[in-house]
């Protein structure tokens, strides 16, 4: 079982429908939850899919619509109600914090959890960097100020051939700095390529959240290659004028765009409610890539 994977709370548009919770997303690496969007429901549907509240310390927003945020009051009051304390990163632009901080600080103020707020632009930057995974943000084109996030595992160590490591004398000491690419020097001078120790690390995987925006081919080179690229399919084709008028993409453009980042798979989402029929994303968005996953609550991909 993989220990990076995506859990779909929510993938329904602004308008919620009894088929679709509005947005909301978790990236589960190594039992440590971050949340991306917090559409209303979130909270229970953790609860309902036994994501375990307590793992969630980081909460990314793409963008300030309601139906990416009006959840989080209610998460953030939950999480102060169950008495561990804690505290949560609120990831978001100026605004953001500034809306936030007065509502959820109005109604969680009695209870016993701490909210931070990091602030991003809407640039091309790195904005978290933890032990094993770092998250960049990428600018993208809707009606409000919006970005993407990249979740990328940090490189990985080299893999230790251990006889070779035995027959040279690598003392433990040294393996930590082995596995990191450095050479080994005997203690009579002979120097060992790192390549004759060890073999290369396993390739670090990527997930990409593109969620809002329209079709802008030259996001594909921002993104790059990933592993999973989440992407939003609002429309299909025969709404695409709507689409470009609203800052939203088809499924067919969101096919395109994991194509041309060179993404391994697609997962849709982000459904209009005036569609009764989710095939209809899968089946146009396969005639322009191969590796399409159709989205839905409860849904767990693993990379």
């Amino acid at each position: 079982m993989s220990d990076f994977k995506i859990h779909t709370l929510g993938c329904g548009s602004a308008k919620p429908t009894l088929r679709h919770q509005p947005s909301s997303t978790i990236v589960d690496y190594r039992g440590n939850l971050f949340m991306i969007d917090c559409g209303e429901g979130a909270q229970v549907a953790m609860q309902r899919f036994r994501l375990k509240l307590p793992r969630l310390r980081h909460v990314f927003l793409t963008h300030l619509h309601g139906d990416h945020v009006l959840g989080l009051p209610g998460l953030i009051g939950t999480m102060g109600l169950s008495g561990g304390g804690g505290e949560i990163t609120i990831h978001t632009f100026e605004e953001g914090k500034r809306i936030l901080s007065e509502i959820i600080g109005y109604f969680s103020r009695d209870l016993p959890i701490k909210v931070n707020y990091n602030v991003f632009k809407p640039e091309e930057a790195v904005i978290y960097e933890g032990k094993s995974i770092s998250v960049r943000t990428v600018p993208l084109q809707h009606r409000v100020p919006a970005v993407g996030f990249i979740f990328e595992e940090n490189k990985k160590e080299r893999h230790i051939i251990r006889d070779a490591c035995d027959f040279h004398y690598v003392p433990v000491s040294r393996l930590k700095d082995i596995k990191n690419g450095e050479d080994f020097i005997k203690p009579d001078g002979t120097l060992i390529p790192n390549s004759h120790l060890t073999t290369d690390p396993d390739p670090s995987r990527k997930y990409a959240h593109i969620s809002d925006t329209a079709f802008v081919p030259g996001l594909a080179d921002k993104i790059g290659p990933v592993d999973l690229l989440f992407h939003e399919t609002t429309y299909l084709d025969s709404h695409e004028s709507d689409a470009s008028k609203r800052g939203h993409s088809t499924a067919r453009q969101a096919a395109k765009m994991a194509r041309l980042c060179g993404a391994k798979r697609l997962l849709t989402g982000h459904y209009s409610s005036r569609y009764r029929n989710d095939e209809a994303f899968l089946l146009e968005a396969l005639e322009e890539f191969p590796d399409v996953i159709l989205n839905n609550e409860g849904l767990t991909t693993e990379l």
